[in-house]
């Protein structure tokens, strides 16, 4: 849900336009996103609205791409011009030094 919120946050242009559109304040979607309130059925319903997704895609997490940023909530088509992070590549600690680490 908390990434679900940061993710409209993108979408409706702040905090304070999607606090409006899903009729609550904005000190009260901070502070589920602090964790210092519960979300309650009224703000996931709210969301799910906005999203156009069923309360179950919501709340299973199915609502958004596993590429989203849980942290801001940016989408993946912001990250369009990164390039691919490479995982099979030894850890620099572990790669060899050409010319036994000599210039």
């Amino acid at each position: 849900m908390r990434t679900a919120l940061r993710f409209l946050r993108h979408r409706v242009g702040g905090w304070q336009p999607l606090a409006d559109a899903l009729g609550v304040k904005a000190d009260t979607i901070g502070k589920v996103l602090r964790g210092g309130r519960a979300v309650t059925a009224n703000l996931a319903y709210g969301v799910a609205r906005l999203t156009d997704a069923s309360i179950d895609d919501l709340l299973a997490g199915a609502l958004l791409s596993p590429r989203t940023c849980p942290h801001c909530g940016r989408p993946p088509d912001d990250f369009v011009d990164e390039e691919t992070v490479v995982t099979d590549r030894a850890p620099a600690s572990r790669r060899a030094i050409p010319n036994g680490g000599e210039p």
